[in-house]
C-alpha cells in the first residue's frame, strides 16, 4: 500500500507454547480508520499488544512509518506516536478526569502542549468537560470510555490503537464514541479499531479484516466486506 503507515508482516505470535497469531499481515495508511472484526478468543486483542510491544512476535515484523518496531519497549513505542486504548474503559478511578488527562500526556514536554492536547479532547468529549473536576471513579461508563480514549488522545499519536469501544456501553452510546472516534481522522490521525460490533464499526470505517482462529481470512473495503456473503451471515445477521 502506497503511503502505509503501519504495516504488519506475516507476525506469529505464542504465549509460551501456544501460539495465537499465524502469519498475520495488514496494514495502516495515513488518516485511515482500519477495523479488525472477530469473536472473542480471535486473537484481536493479542495483536494490538504485539503491534504496541507488550508482546514479541515469535517472527515477522511490525513497522510504522517505515522503522522496524517490534522488540521495542512499549515506551519507545508510544513516544513514536501509537497510543493503545485498551478494553475495559482503563482510567485512574482515584484521580479527577483532568488529572487523568495530564498522565496521558506525559510524553508531552511543554505546559502549553499539554494543555492544548487537553482542550482538544474537551472539544472532542465536552461532557469532560462539564465533569473536569470529579474523579474518574464517579463518571458513567460511557464517560469513563471517552475519558480512556482522551488519555490516549493525550500523547499526540499518528496511529490510536481501539480495543473494543462498545464493552459495557449501551448502542446509542456506542454509536456516539464511534463517531467521535471518526472524527479524529479530521486532525490526521489513523486507528486501527478492533470492534465485536461489526455493523456499527463499519460506518466509520474505510477498510477491515477479519480476523478468526489467528488468522485474517478476509479483508477489503467497507463495501466488499458489507457485500461479503460469509460476513452477512457471521457478522451481521443477515442469512
Amino acid at each position: 500500500m502506497a503511503d502505509t503507515l503501519l504495516e504488519v508482516e506475516k507476525i506469529n505470535v505464542a504465549y509460551g507454547k501456544a501460539q495465537v497469531l499465524w502469519e498475520v499481515s495488514l496494514a495502516v495508511a495515513p488518516a485511515e480508520i482500519v477495523i479488525i472484526a472477530g469473536s472473542n478468543g480471535a486473537g484481536k486483542s493479542t495483536l494490538l499488544k504485539t503491534i504496541i510491544g507488550i508482546l514479541k512476535p515469535v517472527s515477522g515484523t511490525v513497522r510504522f512509518s517505515g522503522e522496524k518496531i517490534n522488540g521495542m519497549s512499549p515506551y519507545n513505542v508510544v513516544a513514536r506516536g501509537i497510543s493503545l486504548i485498551p478494553e475495559g474503559q482503563k482510567v485512574f478511578p482515584h484521580l479527577s478526569v483532568k488529572d487523568n488527562l495530564e498522565m496521558g500526556g506525559y510524553l508531552v514536554k511543554s505546559r502549553e502542549g499539554r494543555e492544548e492536547a487537553v482542550n482538544e479532547v474537551y472539544q472532542l468529549f465536552p461532557d469532560l468537560h462539564k465533569k473536569r473536576n470529579d474523579f474518574a471513579r464517579t463518571l458513567s461508563g460511557g464517560q469513563r470510555q471517552m475519558l480512556a480514549v482522551g488519555i490516549g488522545f493525550m500523547s499526540r499519536p499518528q496511529l490510536l490503537l481501539v480495543d473494543e469501544p462498545s464493552c459495557g456501553l449501551s448502542p446509542l452510546m456506542l454509536q456516539y464514541l464511534l463517531e467521535m472516534i471518526g472524527k479524529v481522522r479530521e486532525k490526521g490521525l489513523s486507528v486501527l479499531l478492533v470492534e465485536q460490533n461489526i455493523r456499527s464499526a463499519l460506518k466509520i470505517a474505510d477498510r477491515g479484516y477479519v480476523l478468526e482462529n489467528g488468522r485474517i481470512i478476509l479483508e477489503g473495503s467497507v463495501d466488499s466486506l458489507k457485500s461479503n456473503e460469509y460476513v452477512k451471515e457471521a457478522y451481521l445477521g443477515m442469512a
